[in-house]
């Protein structure tokens, strides 16, 4: 089952959602969610701070969580919510998870590594390409990490 437009802004609501568990932990406010059929399947937020673990970015947690859920680290016809385009990190786990799409919000000019640099999920090196789909509930996701950054600058 392939998600609508309608299903894509529901999944990134939830996304956002989670994005603000991380805010309200003092952590950068990025969260994801993995879909499959209409179910959800994982979600996370980031908490590399609170975890002491440089890996616990929001994508690699709903993941995880999803991997366990379908007790299987690949998730072929899944789809990520993410509120911000992915990093080199995350993408590499998004390919070798099997993940079918990546909806992401807001670009990450500084390290995007799926439309803003690199465009990782298109190399031909890959077996495995994602389909990619930009810009839901971007001013949501945009303002939100904007915001972030502002009041961690402005202190």
């Amino acid at each position: 089952m392939r998600e609508t437009d309608q299903d894509h802004e529901v999944w990134m609501a939830r996304a956002i959602e989670l994005a603000r568990h991380a805010e309200a932990a003092g952590e950068v406010p990025v969260g994801a969610v993995v879909v499959c059929d209409g179910e959800l399947i994982g979600e996370g937020y980031n908490q590399p701070i609170l975890s002491h673990d440089p890996s616990a970015h929001a994508e690699i947690i709903a993941l995880r969580d999803a991997a366990r859920h379908q007790h299987n680290y690949r998730l072929p016809g899944s789809t990520l919510y993410v509120t911000i385009e992915p990093c080199t990190m995350c993408v590499g786990a998004i390919i070798h998870a099997r993940v079918e799409t990546v909806v992401f919000g807001a670009l990450e000019p500084k390290a995007g590594a799926l439309v803003s640099h690199l465009q990782l999920h298109s190399q031909y090196m890959y077996n495995h390409r994602p389909d990619v789909i930009q810009g839901v509930l971007e001013e949501s996701c945009r303002a939100l990490i904007t915001k972030f950054f502002r009041e961690k600058r402005s202190k």
